[in-house]
């Protein structure tokens, strides 16, 4: 069997490539990249003894020194500028919250004188004044400081300021309100003083009142001081007390007085007044030295005023009679008693029973002859009954 021969190809064949006439070099990938580290390695080495020299060392410690202190300073400059804001702020709240303080102590001090008012109102009621128009203490504003630290109640400046001012009205609405009651209450205890003084002055009587130009004073003499100067609440507290004194003195004094009916039972009627009158023995003129009372016998009769019993026994005209003597040497005389119900020396209050009605002596009837005598002479018992009916009216009132 013949072998194929294969075909040429048609065309003009191509020459062949010339061989190199040296030897051949061959550089593998692994090489290129021991090399390439190689540099690598050189070049950090190279950096870190540069870096490493001492110049250079020196010259970038020196750098970031620099830098670091300055920053430092920095650091230390916002510090101090927020410190003194800080102090700023804090001693802003403190003197905010020192006002505020102040404030507070001067409400609390107020909120005790108005107590004080209060009471003068009461005891001027209980005298029997109308009671002024002093507000209770528990409708009074609460004292304004915000408790705890200043820097974590103020708020803004805003705020403090709020709060000043509230604290600040709150203050002087209560010294206003107190100082309107005090003058309500000096205004009536005077006016009623006056009116009682006015009407004892009718029959005589002038009773001893406390001096309101010399108060009770007193202390260490000590040279003035400025700023010093006491509230005129006080003062004019103790004004209106010192004025409730004197109205109390008045008005113990008009209590004390002869000037109460000494029988007062609606039975009783005035069967004969003071002065010149027909006399029921000899239907002639004749001079009545009291008032008679024509009352049921055994009556109770009772003393016209607070005194002493100076005489109890038989006085001619008079039969069963008392005398009381009262301040000022006014003495009251009851007689035709049936019965004693004191003794001479015993000291009696006003309305307090003596005796009893009855017709002895110089008598028609039953009924009781009151009669009262200043300096040892009769007077119109009728002023003082008056008097007593005035004063009462000036108490109750």
């Amino acid at each position: 069997m013949r072998a194929k021969v294969p075909a040429k190809p048609f065309g003009k064949p191509k020459p062949a490539a010339p061989k190199p006439s040296g030897p051949r070099l061959a550089i593998r990938p692994l090489y290129l990249y021991l090399g390439f580290g190689a540099l690598l390695v050189t070049n950090a080495l190279t950096l870190v003894g540069f870096l490493m020299a001492p110049d250079v060392a020196k010259l970038f410690g020196n750098q970031n020194d620099s830098v670091l202190t300055a920053y430092e300073d920095r650091i230390a400059q916002l510090r101090l500028e927020v410190d003194r804001l800080q102090s700023r702020h804090y001693a802003q709240t403190g003197d905010i919250n020192l006002q505020l303080q102040e404030l507070a102590q001067t409400q609390e001090v107020l909120i005790e004188q108005h107590q004080y008012v209060k009471q003068l109102a009461e005891k001027a009621a209980a005298l029997g004044i109308g009671s002024a128009p002093a507000a209770p203490a528990d409708s009074m504003p609460a004292p304004a400081v915000p408790p705890g630290p200043a820097q974590d109640t103020l708020g803004t400046d805003g705020d403090a300021d709020a709060k000043v001012a509230a604290a600040t009205a709150s203050v002087t609405k209560m010294m206003d309100d107190s100082k309107l009651a005090l003058a309500a209450l000096s205004n009536q205890t005077s006016a009623k003083t006056d009116e009682i003084m006015g009407a004892l002055a009718t029959i005589g009587i002038k009773p001893k009142l406390p001096d309101p130009d010399q108060p009770a004073e007193g202390g260490p003499l000590l040279p003035p001081v400025d700023g010093a100067e006491g509230t005129s609440l006080v003062d004019d507290a103790n004004d209106v007390a010192l004025a409730l004194d004197r109205f109390k003195a008045a008005r113990d004094a008009a209590a004390l007085a002869p000037v109460h009916r000494p029988i007062t039972t609606a039975s009783t009627r005035v069967s004969s007044i003071f002065g010149n009158r027909k006399d029921p023995f000899t239907g002639r003129l004749a001079f009545h030295s009291g008032i008679d009372f024509a009352a049921p016998e055994g009556t109770t009769v009772t003393s016209a005023g607070a005194g002493k019993v100076t005489f109890v026994g038989q006085l001619s005209g008079y039969g069963n009679a008392i005398e009381i003597t009262h301040d000022g040497g006014i003495i009251t005389r009851y007689g035709h008693l049936s019965a004693f119900l004191v003794k001479e020396g015993d000291a009696v209050s006003t309305g307090s029973p003596i005796g009893r009605v009855g017709s002895t002596g110089r008598s028609t009837g039953p009924h009781l002859h009151f009669e009262v005598r200043r300096s040892d002479n009769a007077v119109d018992p009728a002023r003082y009954l008056n008097a007593g009916k005035i004063l009462q009216n000036i108490v109750a009132s």
